[in-house]
C-alpha cells in the first residue's frame, strides 16, 4: 500500500494548504514546517482577549478561541480561500479537529455547537457552509452535537471584506433569525465561525440569540484578522 501511496503521489502529488510545497506520506493537510510555525494567537490564544475585546460590551463571551492570526496575503489567507473558494471542506474539518485539541487543553463547558449560517443563495454558489465543517471537525473529536437549522440567515449580504467597521454592522445587522428558542434555553452556545475581523457577524448572531432564556455564548475561529 506504502508503494502504491508513494506511486500516485508521483502523478498526483498533494500540496501544503499554507505554502504549496509537495505533502509527504503523513502530511495530510499542512506540511509540518507550516503546522508549527503557522501564527498562532499568542497570548491571546488561550482566551481569545483580542475577540473579548472588540465585542466588549456588545456580546457578554464566557470565551473565544481561534487558531491562527490571519495574516493578509500570508499562508492563513491561503488556508482560507483554499477552503471556501477551492472547495476544501475536508481542510476546514480538519481544523476543527486541531481547535477541538485546543479545547482540551484550555477547556470550556459548552452544550452545543452553531455554525454560523449561509445565506441559501450563498450555499447554492460556494456548495457548502466552511463554518459547518469546521464546527464539525470540533463535534466529533470532542463528541458534541451541532444545531445546523435553527439559527438561519434571511437576507443576503454583500462581502464585508473591504468594509470599515460600521458598514460591517451595517451589512448584517438584523440578518439572522431563530426559529425555535426552546431548543438552546439554558444551554451554552459555541458560534463557530472562518474568520472574526470586527466582530460584527458574532454580533448580529447574538443579537437573534439574546432573548433566549438561560442562553450562554462562546465563540470558535479559525482565525482573527485584526482590522486596522
Amino acid at each position: 500500500m506504502t508503494l502504491f501511496n508513494d506511486f500516485m503521489s508521483l502523478i498526483y502529488p498533494r500540496h501544503c494548504a499554507a505554502c504549496s510545497n509537495v505533502l509527504i506520506e503523513q502530511e495530510e493537510f499542512l506540511c509540518l514546517n507550516c503546522e508549527n510555525a503557522l501564527p498562532k494567537g499568542h497570548q491571546d490564544f488561550s482566551n481569545g482577549r483580542a475577540v473579548h475585546d472588540i465585542l466588549a460590551a456588545r456580546v457578554p463571551l464566557v470565551q473565544a478561541k481561534y487558531l491562527y492570526t490571519f495574516e493578509k496575503s500570508g499562508k492563513i489567507q491561503n488556508i482560507i480561500h483554499a477552503i471556501k473558494y477551492q472547495g476544501r471542506k475536508e481542510l476546514a474539518a480538519y481544523l476543527g479537529e486541531l481547535m477541538a485539541k485546543e479545547f482540551t487543553n484550555n477547556p470550556v463547558l459548552f452544550d452545543i455547537i452553531v455554525p454560523i449560517p449561509l445565506h441559501p443563495k450563498k450555499i447554492k454558489k460556494r456548495g457548502f457552509n466552511q463554518s459547518e465543517y469546521f464546527g464539525s471537525g470540533i463535534a466529533k473529536a470532542l463528541g458534541k452535537s451541532m444545531m445546523l437549522d435553527n439559527l438561519i440567515r434571511k437576507v443576503e449580504t454583500t462581502t464585508q471584506t473591504k468594509k470599515k467597521k460600521y458598514q460591517r454592522w451595517e451589512n448584517v445587522e438584523g440578518i439572522f433569525h431563530l426559529q425555535n428558542h426552546e431548543s438552546i434555553q439554558n444551554k451554552h452556545v459555541m458560534l463557530v465561525d472562518d474568520v472574526v475581523t470586527t466582530g460584527a457577524t458574532i454580533e448580529a448572531a447574538w443579537q437573534a440569540l439574546k432573548d433566549v432564556e438561560g442562553i450562554k455564548i462562546s465563540v470558535a475561529s479559525i482565525a482573527f484578522a485584526k482590522k486596522s
